[in-house]
């Protein structure tokens, strides 16, 4: 009798297990075949997309000591500005089927899909299949989901390894077993390998969650998150380890760090630095004018690093990463990327919390909503305060939350409309909805002009709709479901289909049509970077040398930085140039060197050799130095310096790039091929 009385106390059954339905397996089956369709659909249009990345894509693909530290050349001279794993899922994809941009792709969009999967399959166990359904439907036509999930980021493997932790979360709600806990910690480590601190976002919701709602007793919940915390720390460590404990000459340089530290990486550029805009290496740091930004080693207006922005001013009068404040995330730059549903999600959040009432603690229907809910909020309010690098994109974090809360919300209140204060709260999630879209919609009025009318006269119809008790339970409630989803997705799926059939490429690449104040711009698509004014629509002159802004090209030639490449933009080489550089390149170690690893990525992949990125992503990493760059010339070990480039400095930097290039002004002899100046170090 104590064993059961004892194992009861331990087991958190589901309030309302989930029923399957015939409609369910084709639903499904239809949701992910769509899902897949959609993310793949031209995905070769986009190239090498952040041709940052796909360098690093193709080193591994080539190099297992690369592939394992994410090194941006085969040669490993400095890896990414951000942990590996995200690039080893398409480092074997291209290993195994070639270099191209299907296969570094394809595996991006499969995330997509499995996101969607795993997301259904979550919310369904505790809201049954409408809710799952609704839930994946919703996160597979959020606008910046489309995007990424179709961009070789780290965000669309960070979005999945998000939404598997609070799956095993949700588990050990549900049974109390340790197990889960670590996995969830484990989830958690892999979050971190895939970019750092950003995945600690979702680990105080997790933490949350079971010592609110965990079964065992409250001594046991903590001992149960302390194994959590040593499955994060094993799943992470043991990468941080051995990079810290190699041997610093033998292992490429830290990109994005100042000391060769991944550590200093971890909390200082990548960590606490975002918070505070204190990010050491940040290209234009400390900078409030464009006038201050062009200052820069002859940097465009308008420029940061990582695919950061710089607005004259900052945008919308705020800082150089846009205004900060609660109101963020439905701001020109963001809004039509993810605040579509945000107002709908966090009115159902608190009605769905109100519905389960004086439930046992133990309740998963309430620990579901209280860890998406936190996971929404707490993202959702670091990325709106934060003072550092921000980019509309990240706002893709935000879509699971998002998509899991209207998904569990809608059904749970739909099956409580009999109540009046649950219709009232439908009405409002549907008006705030009405509203949200009307206001999106008008920042883009040339784009499908029809839409924002009709979603207001369908959206408000169905609001009214909605307190009527006898239209609710009869047979027009299936046309008032119609007319809501309608209302809340129509919206979402314009702006995602823009998205799909529009090529993204950069360091900067936004969702939907161009949007008036909005960031983004063309470089062979709505990538690289635009003019601020219309978010995008023009290719701007880039940092084409170290002396000055390049001129204006148009978008084929790669936006900012032209076929040299520069801060933003990945070059995009003739083919005299790659002729060139392929002239006896199996006896060099690197046939080119190139200030900013953009300029040196497009010259990478197109000859598919090492090209050394001097100073990292912004070209503002002491790596290599002056001295063992010109040791490096001395043994033969580099064939050609190539002009133009990144920046070459950053806030409170120590770059060496600009040493470097004088050096070698000074020393070689300059030659232009295809409008590239190169050095040949040889002669």
């Amino acid at each position: 009798m104590t064993a059961t009385v004892e194992q009861e106390s331990v087991v958190a059954p589901l309030p309302e297990p989930p029923r399957s339905v015939r409609w369910e397996p084709w639903a499904l089956g239809a949701l992910l075949v769509g899902t897949g369709i959609a993310y793949i659909w031209g995905l070769g249009a986009s190239g090498w997309a952040n041709s940052f990345y796909a360098a690093a894509v193709q080193a591994g693909s080539v190099s297992w000591k690369a592939f394992f530290f994410g090194s941006s050349d085969a040669a490993n001279s400095i890896t990414v500005d951000k942990p590996p794993m995200s690039l080893w899922l398409m480092s074997l994809s291209v290993r195994i089927f070639g270099l191209n941009s299907w296969a570094m792709l394809v595996p991006q969009a499969l995330l997509g899909v499995a996101s969607v999967a795993l997301l259904w399959g979550t919310v369904r166990r505790y809201f049954g299949a409408a809710a799952g359904l609704l839930a994946g439907l919703v996160l597979a036509l959020t606008p910046v989901a489309a995007l990424m999930f179709r961009f070789n980021n780290p965000d669309a493997m960070l979005v999945l390894i998000m939404i598997a932790a609070v799956w095993a979360m949700m588990r050990a709600v549900q049974d109390g077993r340790t197990r889960w806990l670590v996995l969830v910690g484990v989830f958690c480590g892999f979050g971190f390998l895939t970019k750092q601190l950003q995945v600690m976002l979702v680990v105080p919701p997790l933490a949350l969650t079971y010592l609110i709602a965990g079964p065992p007793k409250l001594g046991k919940r903590v001992l149960q998150l302390f194994a959590a915390l040593g499955g994060m720390i094993v799943s992470a460590g043991w990468w941080l380890a051995i990079v810290e404990l190699w041997p610093a000459h033998s292992r490429p340089w830290i990109g994005g760090s100042q000391n060769n530290s991944i550590l200093e990486l971890t909390f200082g550029y990548n960590g606490l630095g975002r918070l505070s805009g204190n990010e050491t290496g940040s290209v234009g740091g400390g900078m409030r004018t464009a006038g201050d930004a062009g200052a820069a080693a002859g940097a465009v207006p308008g420029f940061g690093d990582d695919g950061g922005a710089i607005a004259p001013g900052g945008v919308g009068g705020g800082g150089m990463w846009g205004t900060t404040g609660i109101t963020r995330l439905f701001e020109s730059a963001q809004g039509g990327q993810i605040a579509w549903l945000i107002p709908a999600a966090l009115i159902l959040l608190v009605a769905g919390i109100v519905v389960r009432g004086r439930v046992p603690r133990v309740d998963t229907q309430r620990a579901s909503f209280i860890v998406w809910g936190l996971w929404l909020l707490v993202t959702g309010l670091t990325f709106s305060f934060m003072a550092g690098i921000f980019h509309a994109y990240y706002t893709v974090a935000l879509a699971p939350a998002i998509a899991a809360v209207i998904g569990s919300g809608s059904v749970l209140l739909w099956r409580h409309r009999e109540t009046l204060w649950v219709r009232i709260a439908l009405a409002a999630s549907l008006a705030a909805t009405v509203a949200m879209a009307w206001v999106l919609l008008g920042r883009t009025p040339s784009f499908v002009p029809w839409l924002r009318w009709t979603i207001l006269v369908v959206g408000v119809v169905a609001a009214v709709a909605m307190l009527i008790p006898a239209i609710t339970r009869g047979r027009l409630a299936v046309a008032v479901i119609l007319a809501a989803l309608f209302t809340g997705l129509a919206g979402p799926t314009a702006y995602a289909i823009d998205t799909i059939n529009t090529p993204h490429t950069g360091s900067i690449v936004s969702a939907g049509p161009s949007v008036q104040g909005g960031m983004g711009g063309p470089g062979g698509g709505r990538g690289g970077f635009g003019g601020m004014g219309d978010g995008g629509t023009r290719a701007m002159g880039g940092a084409g040398s170290m002396g000055g802004a390049g001129a204006a090209t148009d978008g084929a030639r790669g936006g900012i930085g032209g076929s040299a490449g520069g801060l933003l933009q990945g070059s995009t080489p003739g083919a005299a140039v790659v002729e060139k550089l392929e002239e006896n390149s199996d006896q060099f170690t690197w046939v080119a060197a190139a200030i900013g690893s953009n300029s040196a990525s497009g010259y990478q992949l197109a000859t598919e050799s090492p090209v050394m990125a001097i100073g990292g992503f912004n070209g503002s990493d002491p790596s290599p130095t002056l001295e063992q760059f010109q040791q490096y010339v001395a043994d033969g070990k580099i064939h050609f310096f190539i002009g133009g480039g990144g920046m070459g400095g950053g806030m409170n930097a120590e770059g060496t790039a600009t040493a470097i290039s004088a050096w070698v002004t000074e020393n070689f002899t300059a030659t232009t091929v295809d409008g590239v100046t190169l050095y040949d170090l040889t002669v």
